[in-house]
């Protein structure tokens, strides 16, 4: 049986159609040049392809690519991170500037060897996005920095468009899937970024797949309501490496779209849900529809 599980066959949708046009390849060369970091690369996003090629939106992740938390989904690097770059920030406003994006999202594994868990520069690079690119908004997507409400106030004083924190997995699994941050204190983290600023949008995404049952992700959609997050993001868990969790079940497009319909129907504003769907994917849509069903 376990043999089985391991080897879980993809289904046809999940194939990925690659697009590697100029704009897919310039961007991955000016992500190189100026020593910047995506997620979409680090964290092997099946989407990378669709979203640099089309470049509306794009994720940029700070403070280094070398993690201090080892989650069993995540395919980012482990270890003791040595980068403090104060001329990250700006750096990445530069290249919002030069892609023309609409809508930046900006991620950072986490950073527990800073007592602020990186909120510092994270707060700075969102500010310098908005000295050179007033008309393009901007999502951010932290850590829980370790529960330090201070460094949360930091981030949200810098007045991101959207405040967003993921939840990745449903109660029970929680202490199995991820390291060091706990169901709990995320919900905790979404609750005060709203408490700190009712106006800014939050958001939270869970990954499927991992051995949940449909009641545990409706309860989690109940837990993410009870503390006023707005947008909700659905998608299927991909093993990055045979290192990491496997799969224990594929969800099929409807069972997707009908999750969809439950979590508009418990109240969010948005809902994006499907097999490829990630946190970041379609960003620049979530936030508008999140502006417009305000």
């Amino acid at each position: 049986m376990a043999k089985k599980e391991e080897h879980l066959r993809k289904p046809e949708w999940l194939k990925i159609k690659l697009n590697t046009n100029s704009n897919y390849t310039g961007l991955k060369k000016m992500m190189r040049e100026k020593k910047l970091h995506t997620v979409c690369e680090e964290a092997r996003c099946p989407n990378i392809h669709e979203c640099w090629a089309e470049r509306k939106t794009a994720t940029f992740m700070i403070l280094g690519d070398i993690c201090t938390r080892a989650c069993r989904f995540c395919a980012v690097k482990t270890g003791l991170p040595t980068e403090l770059d104060w001329q990250e920030p700006e750096r990445v406003a530069e290249s919002v500037e030069q892609m023309g994006l609409k809508h930046v999202v900006i991620t950072a594994v986490a950073r527990d060897d800073l007592k602020d868990g990186g909120a510092a520069v994270f707060a700075e690079t969102v500010r310098a996005i908005r000295r050179k690119n007033p008309f393009c908004s901007v999502e951010v997507l932290p850590s829980d920095m370790g529960g330090n409400y201070e460094a949360l106030k930091t981030l949200m004083d810098a007045k991101p468009d959207i405040m967003n924190h993921n939840i990745e997995t449903v109660k029970r699994l929680s202490p199995r899937v991820r390291a060091r941050a706990t169901y709990d204190r995320t919900m905790e983290f979404l609750r005060r970024a709203k408490e700190m600023n009712p106006d800014i949008p939050t958001k939270s995404s869970i990954m499927i797949g991992l051995g949940e049952t449909k009641e545990e992700i409706i309860e989690t959609m109940d837990d993410l309501r009870a503390n006023n997050v707005d947008i909700m993001t659905i998608g299927q868990y991909l093993q990055p490496t045979k290192k990491h969790l496997k799969v224990q079940k594929y969800w099929t497009p409807q069972e997707f779209f009908e999750l969809k319909q439950i979590a508009l129907e418990k109240g969010f504003s948005h809902c994006e849900s499907g097999p490829m769907v990630r946190s970041s994917y379609h960003a620049d849509e979530q936030v508008n529809a999140a502006k417009t069903n305000a």
